[in-house]
């Protein structure tokens, strides 16, 4: 599902602290290219898949990498902004296997007096943050690059992302379905059966009305955890009812302009 969530500039703290009331979530980082890490050891993912290549990062989080290809992008079963389907080229990227926890943004919001320690309702540490609006995680993503000696990629006046600088980023919306997908040409990333979501996902027949920590469910084919539910996901594309009609069909980045951006998940 695609989903528009209005931009604040991340400059302003009262701006930040208000849109940190509205927001629904987002999770998922990828490193532009260059990534200092210790290669941990590989392994079929429990679903068959490929050797994956992993690294932990300076700030001690995983990360897999997503390899190059092309895919079919949208749904004809969806709403009418995830059509028309359309085959689109990633370059191979890395990508956090889990979604942002409390602890992990914690660590770095105490860095910035901008950022709030923990602006999650559900508590936990291991639980993802879920109430982040698109400037704060712009934010942390810069917070996290300067931490490890990398260049932000994000302007915090304008919003705008350097995808040339070495630091962290949000996915584009490209990104994130393919790393989602996983090969998958199904409504899942496990094919097209709703009745094996339960083990994939915790979603509104299982959750509670809650989060719950990352990484207990099964991971995609590229050892992803929680790529479908427990909480919606930012991507870095500003939001366009009609984007997918004009998009570029090699790495696509979402419309130049806009205040809204793209949830996923």
């Amino acid at each position: 599902m695609r989903l528009p969530w209005r931009w604040q500039p991340v400059v302003l703290p009262g701006a930040v602290r208000a849109a940190g009331l509205l927001a629904l979530g987002w999770v998922l980082l990828s490193g532009c290219r260059r990534v200092e890490r210790q290669p941990q050891p590989g392994g079929p993912s429990p679903d068959r898949g490929p050797r994956l290549e992993v690294i932990t990062t300076r700030s001690g989080i995983q990360m897999v990498r997503i390899p190059a290809g092309r895919f079919r992008m949208g749904s004809t079963a969806g709403e009418k902004d995830e059509r028309p389907v359309h085959e689109v080229w990633v370059d191979a990227f890395w990508m956090d296997r889990y979604e942002v926890t409390q602890a992990q943004w914690a660590k770095l919001a105490e860095r910035n007096e901008f950022l709030p320690i923990d602006p999650s309702h559900f508590k936990g540490p291991n639980r993802p943050v879920e109430m982040v609006a698109w400037d704060m995680a712009a934010l942390w993503c810069n917070e996290r690059s300067r931490a490890e000696g990398l260049e932000p990629c994000y302007d915090e006046l304008s919003g705008e992302c350097n995808f040339e600088a070495d630091g962290y980023r949000l996915p584009t919306e490209a990104e994130w379905e393919y790393a989602c997908r996983a090969g998958s040409t199904g409504e899942f990333c496990f094919g097209s059966d709703p009745g094996r979501l339960g083990q994939y996902a915790w979603y509104a027949r299982n959750a509670s009305r809650k989060t719950h920590p990352v990484g207990l469910k099964r991971p995609n084919a590229w050892g992803l955890y929680d790529v479908h539910g427990n909480v919606a996901e930012w991507c870095s594309d500003r939001y366009d009812a009609r984007y997918y009609g004009t998009s570029p069909p090699a790495n696509p980045r979402g419309p130049a302009s806009g205040q809204r951006y793209v949830l996923r998940g």
